[in-house]
């Protein structure tokens, strides 16, 4: 995305200069999250599978994000759980992809938009001053709705880029390259043929790929903005037992137009309309008892 000429919200830190001449006083960039910490114990999900790492909550409080003049989120206040699937549901243009960027900071890469409100990774405000942006973005990642591995690059550089990218150091490359494709269910598919082209592999395999490359740079949180509107039935439903896996290790929020699949894998949904938050339940009572009448006009087909 295009750079604006000003920051919304709060000043990227890495444009401070850290010379002798700066200022001194200026915040340093810091990575605004804790720790991920594995857990031996079991907790409880929509398919009962262990969680393995514990990953942290975002809890928005107060988003209003703007393109121009134009208000498209307004008040919206949602939590998304631990360890859980949230997907995110509603109409074209009810704002959903727009919270997803916020999320990571994406939004105001956009030249004239803005966002105000509070974020929160578990503890740590994205927001806040001395928070440096790429780090945010490396702890909350994001897989897109078109497949987009690097053209020139093969499997292998596709999945280490980030790693290479964000200047990860004393690791074993080979090991977190394969760690990265077991995780995203594309290992035994590629194996033989890491230094082809990623962009020869078909289009599941492409949104795994990508997939795989989020998950190398170890986030907290993962992002997907309709990972399978591209997709045929049999890729979605490789994308959708993947989604499930990966919430053993991720928090995971999902932009879907389709019902059917947060039916299957998101814990709970939240439904948007006209930039707002209609309602956040778990899947099943928001979509057999839903509390607002619009929700219930949405899910049963009368619009949208």
């Amino acid at each position: 995305m295009t750079d604006p000429d000003t920051k919304t919200m709060t000043d990227d830190p890495r444009s401070t200069s850290s010379s002798d001449g700066g200022d001194a006083s200026a915040p340093a960039p810091r990575v605004p999250l804790p720790p991920r910490s594995a857990t031996s114990g079991a907790v409880s999900t929509a398919t009962d599978r262990e969680v393995l790492t514990t990953a942290p909550g975002i809890s928005v409080t107060g988003l209003d994000a703007f393109y121009g003049s134009g208000h498209a989120i307004k008040d919206v206040s949602i939590e998304y759980v631990p360890n859980k699937v949230t997907a995110m549901i509603g109409p074209s243009g009810s704002g959903k992809s727009t919270v997803l960027r916020c999320i990571n900071r994406m939004h105001e890469e956009i030249p004239g938009a803005r966002a105000t409100g509070k974020v929160m990774l578990d503890t740590d405000d994205i927001y806040g001053s001395g928070v440096d942006v790429v780090a945010v973005r490396r702890a909350i990642g994001m897989v897109f709705q078109k497949p987009n591995p690097f053209p020139t690059m093969s499997i292998f550089d596709n999945v280490a880029a980030g790693l290479k990218l964000n200047g990860i150091k004393g690791i074993n490359l080979k090991e977190r390259v394969e760690q990265s494709l077991q995780g995203a269910s594309l290992w035994d598919e590629v194996k033989d043929r890491l230094n082809e082209p990623g962009i020869g592999l078909s289009g599941g395999q492409q949104q795994r790929l990508c997939i795989a490359r989020t998950i190398a740079v170890e986030p907290q949180v993962i992002l997907m903005d309709e990972p399978c509107s591209a997709l045929d039935p049999i890729a979605t439903l490789k994308i959708e037992e993947l989604i499930s896996d990966l919430k053993q290790r991720f928090t995971i929020v999902i932009v879907t137009h389709n019902m059917q699949q947060a039916a299957r894998v998101a814990d709970t949904t939240a439904f948007f309309l006209a930039g707002e938050l209609i309602e956040h339940a778990p899947t099943a009572e928001v979509f057999t008892n839903p509390s607002d009448s619009r929700t219930e006009e949405y899910v049963t087909g009368k619009f949208g």
